[in-house]
């Protein structure tokens, strides 16, 4: 079985085109995308969470 894609927070950030700073503020608001913290402190993102996320966010024209 293969292992869902996994991303950093770094490629989140360059995805959605936001700062951290401003990524902290709606994750504290409870908005931000789906976040894993794994064992030694690092956040990671699945494809999936993320893909979920924008399909949520998308505005209907």
């Amino acid at each position: 079985m293969a292992r869902p894609r996994m991303l950093k927070l770094r490629e989140v950030l360059e995805e959605i085109e936001m700062s951290r700073a401003a990524f902290y503020r709606m994750r504290a608001r409870g908005k931000a995308p789906k976040l894993i913290k794994l064992p030694n402190g690092q956040l990671r993102c699945r494809r999936a969470d993320l893909d979920a996320w924008w399909a949520e966010h998308e505005m209907c024209a």
